[in-house]
């Protein structure tokens, strides 16, 4: 998934923390969400602004985080 139309990132918002669509929920927010147990659907209740297509940005941007912080350990 291409997430660089989603995630963004403003040094003024949020610290400078990714964040989706220039608002002011993080990634961040999301995956503590989603690891705490909360659903896609709970998620998109309880954020009306938010889509779905926004937590699979948030999963994807991690991923590749995760993949960029592992090829950089090398």
């Amino acid at each position: 998934m291409d997430y660089h139309n989603i995630i963004t990132i403003e040094p003024g918002k949020r610290s400078g923390k990714p964040c989706i669509r220039g608002m002011r929920i993080t990634v961040y927010d999301i995956l503590e969400y989603l690891a705490g147990g909360m659903t896609e659907a709970e998620i998109l209740e309880d954020f009306s602004e938010l889509t779905s297509e926004d937590i699979k940005a948030c999963l994807a941007f991690a991923a590749d985080r995760e993949k960029k912080l592992f090829v950089a350990s090398l």
